[in-house]
């Protein structure tokens, strides 16, 4: 029973993680909350001495550490995307589609000369 739970939690928190990574808005509001959280929690640790507790600073280390590497993953996976959505462009002749879409939709005919 143990496993299953543990099972079914992985499962929820990787479905979660996906539907997080997906969503720039939600992704965009978590960090700005986060950071209001930390830029709060200067003067409480400084107030209740946390910044002298060498837990506290490793935690907050390793905080730093593992958001320093998110971002900069976030940002390389941006990146990734604007690449291949330049290359998905280069690749397309946006002209040659509109002027075959235009001579396929439009209905043009001569009219006679008229003497």
């Amino acid at each position: 029973m143990k496993r299953l739970k543990l099972g079914i939690t992985s499962y929820m928190i990787k479905t979660l993680w996906a539907s997080v990574q997906g969503d720039p808005v939600f992704m965009r509001r978590t960090n700005g909350w986060l950071t209001i959280a930390w830029i709060i929690m200067i003067p409480v640790s400084f107030a209740t001495g946390w910044v002298k507790s060498v837990a506290y600073v490793s935690a907050l280390s390793l905080w730093a550490l593992v958001s320093g590497h998110w971002a900069a993953w976030q940002a390389a996976r941006v990146e990734v995307a604007q690449k291949q959505d330049e290359e998905r462009r280069a690749k397309q002749n946006v002209a040659k589609e509109i002027v075959d879409d235009l001579v396929t939709e439009t209905n043009i005919r001569r009219e006679p000369a008229s003497a």
